[in-house]
């Protein structure tokens, strides 16, 4: 009786430590490596400047403004929640687009171009978060920090 006693604990711990190692081995399963996205630049940064950035910019300078005539005061806002998301887009891509610029054989250097790049994306941040808002004072404020970038980036760059 001892005997097959013996043999099953034996039995019942080869058992339990051979679901142990199962368990052990599905937890350790590596991850896959990671897929690397090959940037593949198409547009020259003249197009993107043209494509996305200038038009994006002019919408979201055009959204807020005051014209003051003869005939009176003409305040310039986005008035409905649709006004308001077609300039949160632009402001979107003109952030997305300093990103671009920064990337590949499209940053021009690491130095001034980068810089000047940030401080196109941290202006379209504060632009958003004013959109965001529906603040058109914030809006409009934001507005100077972006045409500075921009002029900060032409008066280096486009010759």
């Amino acid at each position: 009786m001892r005997t097959v006693h013996w043999l099953f604990v034996v039995s019942a711990a080869l058992f339990v430590s051979g679901i142990g190692f199962v368990v052990a081995a599905g937890r350790t399963t590596p991850e896959a490596p990671p897929v690397q996205r090959l940037i593949t630049p198409v547009a020259s940064v003249l197009q993107i400047m043209n494509g996305i950035t200038a038009p994006a910019a002019t919408v979201v300078f055009a959204s807020v403004g005051t014209v003051i005539s003869f005939d009176g005061v003409l305040e310039t806002v986005p008035r409905t929640d649709a006004e308001w998301q077609a300039v949160g887009d632009s402001a979107a891509a003109l952030i997305e687009s300093g990103n671009l610029l920064m990337m590949g054989s499209w940053a021009a250097d690491d130095g001034d171009w980068v810089t000047i790049s940030q401080e196109m994306i941290e202006a379209g941040k504060v632009a958003l978060k004013a959109i965001e808002a529906k603040d058109a004072q914030a809006l409009l404020m934001s507005g100077e920090a972006i045409n500075e970038s921009c002029d900060n980036c032409h008066q280096r760059y486009l010759r």
